[in-house]
């Protein structure tokens, strides 16, 4: 095993009807606390393709994924033998277009829409909690995000 983990994370984003920025969280499969979809490099898929395949399988979210990670942010994954691994996980954007009712993960995992103050607020990682919290003055005026709803 690696000492350092690299996953690819998808950060699915949407306006809601009052032009709030919101930000879609789910479950973890093992603690059940709030993170973004997010999983292991694949063989063959650039980073932002396998970031979009992760929202898809564990959140049943379809979208336009940036190719420019957003951020970056670090944590310790416990592993089957108990071992702790550190994971630096890049964060691609996304606008979601579509939500499926039916998932790959939806009897594993729980999702629900954030503002970006409150998904800050609820996630165990430091450095992922101000990535979401830049996001909280004029996001649409990020390029990363402004490129994506163009």
């Amino acid at each position: 095993m690696p000492s350092l983990g690299e996953q690819i994370a998808a950060l699915p984003m949407q306006w809601d009807k009052t032009g709030k920025l919101r930000v879609l969280m789910v479950t973890s499969r093992d603690t059940g606390r709030w993170v973004m979809p997010k999983g292991w490099e694949m063989d063959g898929k650039k980073p932002w393709a396998a970031a979009e395949i992760e929202a898809l399988e564990e959140a049943g979210a379809k979208g336009h994924v940036g190719r420019k990670e957003i951020g970056i942010y670090h944590y310790p994954k416990r592993l089957e033998d108990g071992a702790e691994l550190r994971c630096r996980v890049r964060v691609y954007p996304m606008i979601v277009e579509k939500l499926s009712r039916d998932w790959k993960e939806r009897k594993q995992r729980k999702r629900k829409w954030f503002t970006p103050k409150a998904a800050a607020k609820r996630v165990d990682e430091p450095e992922l909690s101000d990535l979401l919290m830049t996001l909280c003055d004029a996001p649409h005026e990020m390029p990363l995000i402004s490129a994506l709803m163009s």
